[in-house]
């Protein structure tokens, strides 16, 4: 099996031209001509020259044990995937595993698993529990190989130094992408801009990032503003996530509409939007807006902004940059934390 981590130039202007319509960073828009046949948006994910889905099904939320038994996690799983959603991300530590074992489930009894891109997350940090964490996640997801693996979580300042040390995590990634059991790295993280551009700044060139996108976000510690211009001069994916603020209070608190609060990262120049969908109704939702959304243009993503600008300011709805509260307590145990003090 191929490891196009290094894709050819040819792929890499295919890739970075379909679909994006440049009109500036600042106002860096897609065309979404291309849609799969669930009527769903198409869009390069950076210079790789994959097409994903414009939203991705978030595993934590849909393989959730408070909220989903299995027999509906299964079926939800394998709905979004008929319906169209075929990015699917998840992580090592998703659910002590369950979300993963889940996951990978509802792919093999839906015989789906070459119809969707599979992400999930190395949660360890040196390269002997990453190699650890890799065959993990491959036999909880049954599957040979994943098409993206993350370095998950990177929320602390040395995160970074410690995937990059002698001992590091990276190494084992590398070895992964050689054997074609990883196709392309890359990296997430939802607490500070600085901590995503030190890990771009890193002797490796990403496939992907994954970080914080939403309306109150260019207003706050914006990763929109610091690092999604470095990506798009990278040609880097974009993977959004907490789009609602990580716990839906973007729209149930600071009073945003649901199609305008995923309509705006829908029309930032991002490969795909990971989505919290724990149920047919949320499913359902979104997959109406993602059908039917039209790109707002760079003066009415502003307007919006402008809207909310004061509950945006002191971050009160985006506390994963300021606590530990959505810090996982696996990554607060390595770096000495207590989990149970999330607020810290």
């Amino acid at each position: 099996m191929s490891t196009p981590q290094n894709p050819s130039r040819r792929e890499f202007l295919q890739a970075g031209a379909a679909g994006i319509a440049a009109v500036g960073i600042a106002g860096a828009a897609y065309v979404d001509d291309k849609k799969n046949e669930g009527g769903i948006p198409l869009r390069p994910l950076g210079k790789t020259g994959e097409m994903v889905s414009l939203i991705g099904l978030g595993g934590w939320s849909v393989a959730n044990p408070a909220a989903l038994d299995e027999k509906q996690s299964l079926h939800l799983i394998q709905r979004a995937v008929h319906e169209g959603i075929t990015f699917l991300d998840n992580a090592w530590d998703y659910h002590d595993g369950l979300a993963e074992e889940r996951m990978g489930k509802a792919l093999a009894e839906g015989k789906l698993r070459d119809k969707v891109f599979l992400m999930t997350k190395c949660c360890g940090r040196t390269a002997k529990d990453a190699q650890a964490g890799l065959e993990d996640s491959l036999r909880r997801l049954r599957t040979d190989h994943l098409d993206l693996w993350q370095f998950h979580e990177m929320c602390y300042d040395n995160d970074p130094d410690w995937i990059f040390a002698e001992d590091g995590a990276i190494h084992a990634a590398l070895k992964a992408l050689e054997s074609g059991k990883v196709r392309y790295l890359g990296f997430t993280g939802h607490k500070d801009p600085s901590i995503h551009l030190k890990m771009l700044g890193k002797p490796f060139e990403w496939a992907s990032v994954q970080m914080p996108l939403n309306v109150l976000d260019a207003n706050y510690r914006s990763f929109q503003k610091l690092v999604l211009p470095e990506l798009i001069r990278r040609n880097i994916g974009c993977i959004g996530m907490k789009s609602l603020g990580g716990s839906g209070a973007i729209v149930t608190k600071a009073g945003v509409p649901i199609e305008q609060a995923l309509g705006y990262v829908f029309s930032l120049p991002i490969s795909t939007l990971v989505s919290g969908i724990d149920s047919e109704k949320v499913l359902d939702q979104n997959l109406k807006i993602v059908r039917d959304y039209s790109p707002m243009s760079e003066s009415e993503r502003h307007a919006l902004e402008t809207r909310y600008l004061k509950v945006a300011g002191d971050g009160r709805f985006e506390l994963f940059k300021s606590s530990k509260m959505f810090d996982g307590p696996v990554h607060q145990k390595q770096h000495g934390f207590d989990p149970a003090v999330q607020n810290a």
